[in-house]
């Protein structure tokens, strides 16, 4: 009887991979970049995407994954390639501390590493091990997710072309928190055509089920919008002393891209540089209310 039922769950289980696999097969080669876009688009927001004539934000990232090609985003989307251009563009000092590049998961030496760090895929987004205390972390757990990661090709997902050639590595980074043990703020800049518009301060981005999302304009008065998250207004944000420092230098990272957002920690009035993102949430991010989607939109020129 039980050597019945094993075979039996082999049997679905066998039956679930290759589904699991035509599925990924599907997406990967029998289905265009502006196909599957358009699927996921009505699926993820509940709408059709307008490539044609693209007037809200959402439609416009969808028509630059399609339209828009530039070799230098493709660096900039590299999370440690990206280190370079941020050296030369404002200077070394806003990089955080790295502790070692890696494209084979036997090149990590778990037992040399500190006792926190941060480790990341640089190919995609979302590829994160945050670790406070190393003692406390099931190594062998997050090898076998690392070893997943890195045979990811992140560009299939949701066609974001910049990450298509990037070669997948991993990037350990210096464990960094807020002042009293806070949780980690991202603030990001979000960029038009080198212009910053508008910030988002992000809470706890890594566990979605807890983030929160406040967007401030760019004098620090918090906006009405709402970008997917609801806002946190039990926490009050103090304007960063450095806040003008810090729109001037995404300013910089951002001249030259239609969009880009900017990302910056600050931490003991120090900014370290985050990330740089071109398709926000892929585009498919719940924007509220239609007219301030509508307003972003305006700001993203893609005739040229």
């Amino acid at each position: 009887m039980l050597n019945s039922f094993k075979k039996k769950i082999k049997r679905i289980n066998s039956i679930k991979y290759a589904y699991n696999l035509s599925v990924q097969l599907y997406y990967k080669y029998l289905i265009s970049d502006e196909r599957l876009i358009k699927s996921k688009f009505k699926k993820k927001l509940n709408r059709e995407v307008n490539l044609s004539n693209p007037i809200y934000y959402n439609d416009k990232l969808q028509w630059l994954k399609l339209h828009w090609k530039d070799e230098l985003a493709k660096q900039c989307a590299d999370k440690y390639e990206v280190r370079e251009y941020v050296k030369n563009k404002i200077g070394a000092d806003y990089l955080n501390e790295v502790y070692g590049i890696y494209e084979d998961i036997n090149e990590i030496n778990f037992s040399e590493l500190p006792e926190s760090f941060v480790l990341k895929g640089t190919h995609g987004s979302g590829f994160n091990i945050i670790c406070k205390n190393k003692n406390l972390l099931n190594w062998k757990s997050e090898k076998n997710k690392i070893q997943i990661w890195l045979k990811k090709n992140y560009y299939w997902q949701n066609r974001e072309w910049v990450y298509k050639d990037l070669k997948p590595k991993i990037i350990c980074e210096k464990f960094i928190e807020q002042e009293s043990g806070e949780e980690l703020r991202d603030y990001r800049f979000f960029c038009f055509n080198g212009e910053p518009k508008f910030i988002s301060v992000d809470f706890s981005i890594t566990q979605k089920q807890n983030t929160r999302r406040n967007l401030y304009d760019l004098n620090w008065n918090i906006l009405d919008g709402e970008i997917s998250y609801p806002k946190e207004l039990d926490i009050k944000v103090e304007k960063p002393k450095k806040l003008d420092e810090m729109i001037n230098l995404s300013r910089a990272l951002s001249t030259g891209f239609p969009h880009a957002r900017i990302d910056f920690y600050y931490i003991q009035n120090r900014i370290i540089f985050g990330e740089i993102t071109f398709f926000h949430q892929s585009g498919m991010g719940e924007i509220r209310p239609v007219e301030f989607e509508k307003e972003m939109g305006s700001w993203l020129v893609i005739d040229q």
